[in-house]
């Protein structure tokens, strides 16, 4: 998990530098927490204070993360960690939600849960035998080994919408 963490820590604090010619997909969030959209006051004033804070430096960049456990957080939820901290085309945003992680209670989201809330997945992968569902909404949704349980949901800024790639341009004629 600690690697996944890393991973999309990186992975979303420098990957929002986009090009105007890249659109970002619509943004996928969950209890009024949208990644790359959402304050730490705006969490504050809905979810009160953490059980933890603490923070670190990411790239060179000072970050924040708030855990929420047992009775802080959400209701069927074990344990909601919210990461602040994104770089922007305008500059890096402290006190802006970079990611949300949702460490969920049993029977709260199932595969079919998952599929109704946020449709059907752009890209499914296995990796230890647990499935990984990707959405370019910014969700990564893990499931338990029995696929039958997400353990692990993952809320990012949305991917961006790739431009569609021209066919290559036939080499020039040697001479």
């Amino acid at each position: 998990m600690k690697v996944v963490r890393r991973l999309l820590a990186s992975l979303t604090l420098v990957g929002l530098i986009l090009s105007p010619a890249v659109r970002p997909a619509a943004a996928a969030e969950w209890g009024g927490i949208e990644p790359g959209v959402t304050t730490i006051e705006q969490v504050r004033a809905r979810f009160g204070a953490p059980s933890k804070e603490s923070r670190q430096k990411i790239e060179g960049y000072d970050t924040i993360e708030w855990v929420y456990e047992d009775a802080r957080a959400p209701e069927g939820i074990q344990r909601m960690t919210v990461g602040y901290g994104l770089l922007t085309p305008q500059g890096y945003k402290q006190t802006v939600v970079r990611v949300l992680q949702l460490e969920p209670k049993l029977n709260i989201f199932g595969p079919n849960t998952v599929r109704e809330a946020w449709g059907v997945p752009d890209g499914v992968s296995t990796h230890n035998d647990q499935e990984t569902l990707y959405y370019k909404s910014g969700l990564i949704v893990t499931m338990n080994k029995e696929g039958n349980q997400a353990v692990l949901l993952s809320f990012t800024v949305p991917q961006p919408e790739q431009p569609p790639t021209s066919p290559a341009a036939p080499a020039a004629p040697k001479r």
